[in-house]
């Protein structure tokens, strides 16, 4: 089991950048592949980005591509989330959730762990 919690989130101007962090507990983070969901209000949780167990592989969501880098640590037990050029349509309810094994998924099912959430606020 792994417990996850992220951080970093805020308010910023259009254009502007934000790294969010997603830190997890236990030994096995490696075992897990990782995600990056957000939620705006009186929206469903969309997928932003994911990553394989070692890092090898990513996939984005087309509307970030270009703007948003996934990336880990595994050795800091620790998922990340470098977001540029930021806009207004970028605000929501950031959450990181994990699923054990090797492939990667971008639908919220798919995973069976998840954070608390961090805001994160564009403004025009």
């Amino acid at each position: 089991q792994v417990q996850l919690v992220e951080s970093g989130g805020g308010l910023v101007q259009a254009g502007g950048s934000l790294r969010l962090s997603c830190a997890a507990s236990g030994r096995t983070f490696n075992r897990y592949c990782m995600g990056w969901f957000r939620q705006a209000p009186g929206k469903e949780r969309e997928f932003v980005a994911s990553i394989t167990t070692g890092g090898g592989a990513t996939d984005y969501a087309d509307s970030v591509k270009g703007r948003f880098t996934i990336s880990r640590d595994n050795t800091k037990n620790t998922l990340y989330l470098q977001m540029s050029s930021l806009k207004p349509e970028d605000t929501a309810v950031y959450y990181c959730a994990a699923r054990i094994g090797y492939i990667s998924v971008s639908v919220p099912s798919g995973y069976g762990y998840w954070g608390q959430g961090t805001q994160v606020t564009v403004s025009s």
